[in-house]
Parts: structure tokens; C-alpha cells; sequence
């Protein structure tokens, strides 16, 4: 049975429970059925006689307050543990705050401490959650005046090293912290980033300025140049094959100007080039037009460039142009220098120019028939002249 309380009946009864308890200084009071107040209620040893409520229905007042959820459940297939909602510390100097006590565990899950910010934590009718802000837009949503940021701290109370990790943004970029290591910065994102700047696929493929990397690492850009690699102490790229295949370098297009090119330090100069034409591969100076010093292709190696030093290629034939020697002369040269004059000293110590070497005996072979041409004809005279004694 239900009984409905309004303030005369509870004025009433409470002068009935005065009078019965005239011959005693307190007892508690035990009521077998509902209690019902229509007004509000004030619960402590603070509770004035006409309390102003307020908009207040149930008041706590005193100094040390606590309101414990004590579950008496016994049966092991309920669950029966304890809370308690606890306002400040009691002990004199301790905090003020709010909190959730586990009170079977003697350990607090949950506090708000005095002073904290307006929607410092905001549960949305979306279910989005809010830091810092009433308007969460997201799933987690974290709004701060100055760089807001996650940490991430493993504390070593496991047993592992003890890492601390901050992901966090504002207007100079977006970054991942080491703060356990001198606050380093692997990651940043500069604001007005590019889309698709890095991708990276299903597969584990890499996509640097394209979201469909057809390749392990792709890049795609605009940008003269699209990739620079830069270092102190020798610097090189190196391809490997973990099963012993073949390694390759291509460069793909079209256009015959495909090329390997040697600039200057600052990268504002072009001094040498490999050129890979469609039918032919070139090395050439600083003008593959102009200043091309060697041609590979299926007819052999073409050099250009001073071959005929010191010799004066065919003109070795031009009577007018070239004075050969003497074979004597040229011996007496030869015995004397220890070399060729045409090819010039060659030490086993020490590397030689392969162009200057091959005009060079190309022009004593020249030599060379001549002279043998002119042993030839003298051949011929003393023959003839023998001839002619018989």
C-alpha cells in the first residue's frame, strides 16, 4: 500500500514520532511500506527547518558526503558489487571533486575535479563524445585553444620500457611526437596538404601523390624534380634482389630522351649525361647534341673527340701534310724513348686513355705500311737488279 504524503500529514506525523521518542535522545525509524514525498527532500546533519530548495528535489547537506549503492545479492550468479558517488575528500586539505567509487575494489574509476572546464567531457545524443566542446561533430571530438593533443603512455608498470607518444595539431601542422626522446617529430603534415600525398593501398603498395600505386613505391607528380635524395658522407641508392634475381633500373617513355645526368653540386649545371635512345646508348657532355663523346650500338663503339693526338689519322698518307720518318729515325726514337711516338707511354702502374691509344697505333700502323711499302720496293729494285747480273 502506498501512502501520499503532503506537509500536513507529514507535520503530523512528525509530532507523533517526536512525542514517542520524548524518553530517548535518537532511534531510527523503519518504514514497512512506500514512502512517497511530494516536495523536496534534505538529507544530513546540515538540513536547516525551512530549507530553500530551490529547483532542488533531493538535497545532501552536510560535511562528508557519500551516497553508497550497497547490492546484498549472495547468490555467485548476480553480480553484487558496491558503489558509491563521493563529493571531496574528508580529510582536512584534501581535493574537491566528484567521483565514482568502485567501493568493493577501494578504488576510484571516475572523478571530476573542481574547476574543470565547461563540456570537459560530453556524451552527444549522437553517442559522439566531446572534450572541450558541446558540439561534437565525430566520434571522439577534442577541442583546445592551443594545439590539441592525444598522449599515449605506456608507464612501464607492466614491465615493458616506458614510451610516451603525443598525436596532436594546430596551425603550424599536424604531428607525431617521441616525447620520451627528446619531443623528435617523425610525422608532420603541414595544413593545405595535398590529397593522396601518401597512400597506402590494400596491398601494402605506397602511393606518393596518387591513390592507385601500381608499384611497391609510387610517385606520381608534377614537380621538377619529382624525387631528390640528399646525405652527408657517400651517398648511393641501392637495389637488391632477396632471392638472387635480376635487378633493374628502367626508365620508361616514349621519347628517346632518356637519360642518367651529372650535375654540379648546387644542381644548376649539367655536366654529364648516359642517354638511352631507342636503338643506340650515348655518353655525352653537357649537350647530348653538341658534345656527345661516345656511341654504343650493334655496330660497335664510335668515340668522338681529339682520337687523332699526336698523330694526324689518315693525312699520315698526305705527303704534303706529314713528313713520315725514316725507318731509322723512327727506330732510333723508339729505342730511345722506350715507346712508340704515335702511342705515346703506357705504364703498367698507371690507367691510360683507350681513345688516344687506339688512333695512336692506328697511326703507327700506318706508319708501319709505309714502310712496308718502301721495304717493298726496295725488294723489288735489288730483285731486279740481281735480275739483270744473271
Amino acid at each position: 500500500m502506498l501512502k501520499f504524503l503532503n506537509t500536513t500529514s507529514t507535520a503530523a506525523i512528525a509530532a507523533a514520532a517526536l512525542m514517542g521518542m520524548a524518553g530517548q535522545a535518537s532511534a531510527d525509524i523503519q518504514h514497512l511500506d512506500d514512502v512517497i514525498i511530494t516536495f523536496s527532500l534534505c538529507v544530513g546533519t546540515d538540513c536547516n527547518n525551512g530549507e530553500n530548495f530551490g529547483f532542488d528535489t533531493l538535497r545532501l547537506k552536510e560535511n562528508n558526503l557519500r551516497l553508497h549503492f550497497d547490492d546484498t545479492s549472495v547468490s555467485s550468479s548476480f553480480p553484487n558489487n558496491d558503489w558509491r558517488l563521493v563529493a571531496n575528500d574528508s580529510a582536512n586539505g584534501g581535493a574537491n571533486y566528484f567521483a565514482i567509487e568502485d567501493s568493493t575494489a577501494g578504488r576510484i574509476p571516475f572523478r571530476v575535479v573542481a574547476g574543470a572546464p565547461a563540456s570537459s567531457l560530453y556524451v552527444a545524443s549522437s553517442g559522439n563524445v566531446g572534450i572541450g566542446t558541446s558540439t561534437p561533430v565525430v566520434n571522439l571530438h577534442t577541442v583546445s585553444g592551443n594545439t590539441p593533443t592525444l598522449r599515449l603512455e605506456q608507464n612501464g608498470t607492466s614491465g615493458f620500457t616506458a614510451q610516451t607518444w603525443d598525436l596532436g595539431g594546430n596551425e603550424a601542422n599536424f604531428f607525431l611526437r617521441d616525447l620520451t626522446h627528446g619531443s623528435r617529430m617523425p610525422i608532420r603534415v603541414e595544413p593545405n596538404t595535398p590529397s593522396n600525398t601518401m597512400y597506402l593501398d590494400s596491398t601494402g603498395r605506397v602511393g606518393i601523390g596518387t591513390s592507385s600505386p601500381a608499384a611497391g613505391l609510387h610517385v606520381a607528380s608534377s614537380e621538377n624534380p619529382i624525387a631528390r635524395f640528399s646525405g652527408t658522407g657517400p651517398t648511393f641508392m641501392q637495389l637488391d634482389s632477396d632471392d638472387d634475381q635480376s635487378v633493374q633500373l628502367r626508365l620508361l617513355s616514349n621519347s628517346e630522351s632518356r637519360r642518367i645526368v651529372g650535375m654540379s653540386g648546387d644542381g644548376t649545371v649539367k655536366m654529364s649525361q648516359i642517354l638511352f635512345r631507342d636503338n643506340a646508348v650515348e655518353i655525352a657532355g653537357a649537350t647530348d647534341t653538341l658534345d656527345v663523346w661516345a656511341t654504343i650500338d650493334v655496330n660497335g663503339i664510335t668515340t668522338r673527340g681529339p682520337t687523332c693526338n699526336p698523330g694526324p689519322c689518315d693525312r699520315t698518307f698526305d705527303r704534303e701534310y706529314f713528313n713520315v720518318p725514316s725507318i731509322e729515325e723512327h727506330a732510333a726514337s723508339m729505342w730511345e724513348n722506350q715507346y712508340l711516338w704515335g702511342v705515346g707511354p703506357t705504364s703498367p702502374d698507371a690507367p691510360y686513355n683507350l681513345t688516344e691509344k687506339t688512333a695512336g697505333m692506328l697511326h703507327e700502323l700506318e706508319v708501319a705500311h709505309i714502310y712496308i711499302e718502301q721495304l717493298n720496293s726496295r725488294l723489288d729494285a735489288l730483285e731486279q737488279e740481281v735480275a739483270s747480273r744473271e
